[in-house]
This record gives C-alpha cells, sequence and structure tokens, in this order.
C-alpha cells in the first residue's frame, strides 16, 4: 500500500526525522491560508498523487499551465494561482503512463535553501533477504538517469536483522553519501532514524529522493515515498486510514475484497491463472507470441466458484481486454471449479471477446466436460504454448479453428520435409517386394530348396517365432501411421508413409540373420525326414 508524500513526511517526522513544515490541501480556496500560516518567502507546491517523476512532468490540460507537477512560488498569490491551476487537472509523469492521474490534493511546503542533494533508501534486498539501504551522492529527478548511466555511483547495503542497526552502520551511510564531520554525524542519526521507521511500520519500501544539505549545513528531507507491506496492515490500523484508494485501480481494489493477486498492466489478452510462477511464465509466452497481457491474476490453490466467478468479471471489467487466456493447472485448485465459476461468469457479464481455456490436473476431464455442456464458444486448447499462439492469433482477428500449431512447422521446414519423403518411398518399398521373388526364382532355377528362398518374405514366416516378430513389426509400422506426428495437430500428409518407411528399416538389417535361420531351419527339416 502506498501513501502520499505529506502523510510519508508526517509519519517519519514522529520518529523525528528533520523534515520541512508543509499543509496539504484539497481545494483551491484553501491555498491562500496555509501559504500565510507557513510564512515564507518561498514555498513550494506539490501535486500528491501515488507516482513518482512529478516533477519532469506534465499536465494534460493547457489551463494547467506549462510547468511540472512540482512549482516553486515566491508570493501567496502565486501559490494561490497555481493552485487553481494543479487542483483537478491530469498529470502525466514517467510512471504513470500516458493516462496519468488526477490531481486531487496540493502539499504546500516551506522553501529550503539546497547546496548539495543525495539519494538515500531502504527495501527489502531479495538478493540477501535483509533490509537494505541504497545510496548515492547523485540525488534528485534525475536519478533513474544515473542508475542506468553511471551505476557505480549507486551504493548497496544490508543489514543483519540478527543485530539491527548499528553505530558502524550509520558511518557506513555518511561515508557513501560522502559527508564529514558535523554532517557526517547527522547522516548516522538520519539513517538510524529511517531504519527504525522501517522495521516498526513495516515498510517495504521507504525513499527519501532529494536527502539535502542545506545552505546552513543542516541535513533535510525534502521528499519521501513510502510503500507499506500489504501483508503487514492489520497490525497497522492507524496507516490503514492513510490509505487513498482515489489513487489506486479499481479493479485491484475489488480483487482484494476476494483475496485474489491482481496487478493491472497496458496490454490487451486479460489473463485468469493459478500460481504466480504460472502465472509470471504465462505473462511470458503472450509476450513471446507478441501481444502484451493486461493483467497479472492468481487466484490461489483454494479458490471457490465464486472467488473464479469474481476473478473473471474484474478482467471483463477492463476495456482495453481484447481476448481472456484461462490458464489452469490442477493441483490443489480443481479444474471442474474455474469451470463452473468461469461459466457462471460469462453467463453473468457476457462474453464478447475470443475465451481460450487451457485446463490440466485435477477432475480436468470434469472440467472440459463441464465447458463443452455448457454451449459457450470457447476455444479449448492443449498446452500452455497452443493455449497462447490461439489467443493471440483470436485478438487479431485470425481463425483459430485449425491447430495452432501449423504455422511453426512451415517455418522450420518439418512439414515440407515430410511432404516430399514419400516421392522417394514407393518405389523403395516395390524393390524390397520384388527383392524376394527375384531370389526365390534364381533359388529354383539353382535347384535350391523353396524354404530358404521364402525365409526373408515377411508374409510367410518359416517358423512361429518370425511369424510373431513380423506380427509385431507390422503393429509397431500401423501405430506409426496412426499416431500425428506433432500433438495438438491432425497427421501431415505423407507422414504415415514416412513413418512406415522408418518401421521398415530395421527389416533390411534383420534380412541377413533372417535368412540365416531359415537356412538352418529348412536344413533340420530335411534331415528329419532323411
Amino acid at each position: 500500500m502506498n501513501i502520499h508524500e505529506y502523510q510519508a513526511k508526517a509519519l517519519l517526522k514522529e520518529f523525528g526525522a528533520p523534515v520541512s513544515n508543509g499543509i496539504a490541501i484539497f481545494k483551491p480556496s484553501e491555498a491562500k491560508a496555509a501559504a500565510k500560516k507557513l510564512g515564507g518567502p518561498l514555498w513550494v507546491v506539490k501535486s500528491q498523487i501515488h507516482a513518482g517523476g512529478r516533477g519532469k512532468g506534465k499536465f494534460k490540460e493547457k489551463s494547467a499551465g506549462d510547468k511540472g507537477g512540482v512549482r516553486l512560488a515566491k508570493s501567496i498569490e502565486e501559490v494561490e494561482a497555481f493552485a487553481k491551476q494543479m487542483l483537478g487537472a491530469t498529470l502525466v509523469t514517467i510512471q504513470t503512463g500516458p493516462a496519468g492521474k488526477q490531481v486531487n490534493r496540493l502539499y504546500i511546503e516551506d522553501g529550503s535553501d539546497i547546496a548539495k542533494e543525495f539519494y538515500l533508501s531502504m527495501l527489502v534486498d531479495r538478493e540477501t533477504g535483509r533490509t537494505a539501504f541504497v545510496v548515492s551522492t547523485e540525488g534528485g529527478m534525475d536519478i533513474e538517469e544515473v542508475a542506468h548511466k553511471t551505476p557505480e555511483k549507486i551504493k548497496t547495503f544490508s543489514i543483519d536483522p540478527a543485530t539491527g542497526f548499528m553505530p558502524h552502520h550509520g558511518r557506513t551511510v555518511a561515508k557513501a553519501l560522502g559527508l564529514s564531520g558535523d554532517l557526517a554525524r547527522q547522516a548516522e542519526t538520519v539513517a538510524g532514524i529511517l531504519y527504525k521507521a522501517f522495521v516498526a511500520k513495516d515498510m517495504a519500501m521507504l525513499e527519501i529522493n532529494p536527502l539535502i544539505v542545506t545552505k546552513d549545513d543542516k541535513l533535510k528531507v525534502l521528499d519521501a515515498k513510502v510503500s507499506f507491506d500489504s501483508n503487514a496492515l492489520y497490525r497497522h490500523p492507524d496507516v490503514m486510514e492513510l490509505r487513498d484508494e482515489t489513487e489506486e485501480d479499481e479493479k485491484e481494489i475489488e480483487a482484494s475484497k476476494y483475496d485474489l493477486a491482481y496487478i493491472a498492466l497496458d496490454g490487451t489478452i486479460g489473463c485468469m491463472v493459478n500460481g504466480a510462477g504460472l502465472a509470471m511464465a504465462t505473462l511470458d509466452i503472450i509476450k513471446l507470441y507478441g501481444e502484451e497481457p493486461a493483467n497479472f491474476l492468481d487466484v490461489g490453490g483454494g479458490a471457490s466458484e465464486e472467488k473464479v466467478t469474481a476473478a473473471f468479471k474484474i478482467i471483463t471489467a477492463d476495456p482495453q481486454v481484447k481476448g481472456i487466456l484461462v490458464n489452469i493447472f490442477g493441483g490443489i485448485m480443481k479444474c471442474d471449479v474455474i469451470a463452473r465459476g468461469v461459466i457462471a461468469a460469462v453467463k453473468t457479464v457476457g462474453l464478447e471477446v475470443p475465451l481460450v481455456v487451457r485446463l490440466e490436473g485435477t477432475n480436468v476431464e470434469e472440467g472440459k466436460a463441464i465447458i463443452r455442456a455448457s454451449g459457450l464458444n470457447v476455444i479449448p486448447a492443449d498446452d500452455l504454448d497452443d493455449a497462447a499462439q490461439k489467443i493471440v492469433a483470436a485478438v487479431n482477428g485470425k481463425d483459430v479453428a485449425a491447430p495452432a500449431k501449423a504455422a511453426p512447422a512451415k517455418k522450420t521446414g518439418a512439414k515440407a520435409a515430410l511432404t516430399k519423403a514419400p516421392a522417394t518411398k514407393a518405389p523403395a518399398k516395390a524393390a524390397a517386394a520384388k527383392a524376394p521373388a527375384a531370389k526365390a526364382a534364381k533359388a529354383r532355377k539353382d535347384g535350391a530348396k523353396p524354404a530358404a528362398a521364402k525365409a526373408p518374405a515377411t508374409k510367410a514366416p518359416a517358423t512361429k517365432a518370425a511369424a510373431g516378430k513380423a506380427a509385431a513389426k507390422t503393429a509397431a509400422v500401423k501405430a506409426a501411421v496412426a499416431k500425428p506426428a506433432v500433438k495438438g495437430k491432425a497427421p501431415v500428409k505423407g507422414a504415415a508413409k514416412g513413418a512406415a518407411k522408418a518401421a521398415a528399416a530395421p527389416k533390411a538389417a534383420s534380412t541377413k540373420s533372417g535368412s540365416a535361420s531359415a537356412k538352418k531351419t529348412a536344413g533340420a527339416k530335411s534331415k528329419a525326414k532323411k
């Protein structure tokens, strides 16, 4: 959960952090009184939205002027003018996307004389599993550029939770900032305050950008951005009171009511998946085939029919969704529950976009049967790859009745190879059939026993064992002919003959041994008669 800058500063001030005085306003008429109370002579008027990059942002409306979302005012009249321009206008920043966010609150703050800007933040380092400080001597609006162009200027170090924050951690922060003397001691104190607040309030991220040195050599928190661990909010009712739902996605708010893990994205294919890992893989494969996912939605392992129905409604409520992919691997989650939930949702809200469903795992056959019996226009998929190709094709207006995997086969040349192969197979088969006949004719001419000539022929084996072996080979050939070359595809023309040729290959190798065996058998029979 995120909070506004003015709320974050008030929270940090409770822990002893040095922050500027400021007042939040919600109406233009409140600007004059706030400016008078602060006194001046400089004021900073800041847009309050849950996004960074406000200083470099631009308002959509011309009436808001051509300045950014953070403005310096040198008079009370200018504070009033800025408030009228900015409140209610839409601010677009690098973090809001092209749609931007409406500014419903402003924070009017005392101006500061800045001598130097730094960057200081805290977060949970996933590599170490510990709380970490991220420090840079290059703070301010260009910190993203610093991270890309000169990452060596950003230092990171973690804190062992067994010891917590120690004096040497504060000295490390001061050294990383390049401070000495009294400023170094101030930095040590500020670092300790931030760590205490971070741990006490179960924060997920605390960013101070910039942390400044004023012209009278004082450290001050000039901006603050705070995110809390949503799983720990039950321990902090005071933090919950700071929540501003107007800054959150309505779909995410609705999803939280049903304990669904939902994150809105910018694509066109809605996704409903069980399990975060499978959900991430689903997003990746959609991007692999050229489209963008519209959301991350994990229904979890113990979802009910009601929960699945709610998830489907949330997806369809997004106007940018042009197709939906349901990808379920039933372990704890049962496929029949998913099927009933999807059908219930479709019957309630309707289905105006293509829907591809891939089910696998617990009660998969029941789930598929439920969907078939529903009579809904649902596109079934065999596996994740097939599902991704079908939904991408569907949102692009292509026919997905044919197997989705036919296209890649053409690219790799596999289909061409299979269709060309039969051209050489018929003569080979004929030659194989003529060879035993020619040998038999030669044997009769030379006076040899007929049994030896018959041995190579597969239709008339000399012994029961040979007959059984021949029958097994014939069955293998038939099985190869009947089996499709690629899962999920109808057999490609010529594949049957190709399989027959492959199965016939061992026969040539066994002809000599079969012939020798037949000769021995014939010789034994001849001696017995004598």
